[in-house]
């Protein structure tokens, strides 16, 4: 997918819209930054921090507050970076990397500016690619279960560790209070109560 990332549109029945990825977007004007460096590179890099600045400032917030905003502050940027891109991008050849580059950019503007219209819509899909990191590699680590049973209890300890992560419960912490209580003959009616969950920071305020 190449960093991108979708959203359903409001209405049913209509067609998903492919939003693009602007750490993405980011990443290859890096990669095609000659060795000697790049002005343009540079100015490009210094207008994408402008609209992130903007982004940590509505982060968490509603999102009707966020395209509020976005449509304010950033869609002057957007429009300001696209149009000295499509300049820059004469100045340079097409069959070079950082053409390539800015093409890549260009010919998706539909995609990079789908942001600003649904406050839904984060700018990148780092959140998105962080979370599937730790499940890739789990995957590769449990072709060593040895044998379905094996698969299965794989999944379930991963199914807790994930729900710690969730609940900003340690895992190891967790494991080891479980194992103690299931030892000490803890009774099957009151399992909820060694549910990872059941130890979150806010529970235990609650408590």
């Amino acid at each position: 997918m190449g960093g991108r990332i979708r959203r359903n549109a409001h209405n049913g029945g209509e067609p998903l819209h492919l939003a693009f990825c602007w750490a993405h977007g980011r990443r290859k004007l890096i990669a095609a930054k000659p060795k000697k460096g790049s002005p343009i590179v540079d100015e490009a890099l210094l207008r994408i921090a402008a609209l992130y600045k903007v982004e940590d400032a509505i982060r968490g917030s509603e999102p009707n507050r966020r395209r509020a905003v976005r449509q304010d502050l950033s869609r002057p940027l957007v429009d300001e970076f696209f149009a000295w891109l499509a300049a820059q991008a004469k100045r340079v050849s097409r069959k070079s990397d950082l053409g390539v580059a800015m093409a890549y950019m260009l010919k998706r503007q539909d995609g990079f500016r789908l942001f600003l219209d649904d406050g839904c819509v984060d700018i990148d899909s780092n959140l998105v690619e962080n979370a599937i990191r730790s499940p890739a590699m789990n995957r590769r680590n449990a072709l060593f279960a040895g044998h379905d049973e094996g698969g299965r209890n794989w999944a379930r300890f991963a199914s807790l560790i994930g729900t710690c992560k969730m609940n900003g419960v340690e895992p190891y912490a967790y494991l080891r209070e479980l194992f103690t209580k299931l030892a000490n003959g803890h009774l099957d009616k009151d399992i909820n109560a060694l549910m990872p969950w059941a130890y979150a920071p806010t529970a235990i305020t609650s408590e």
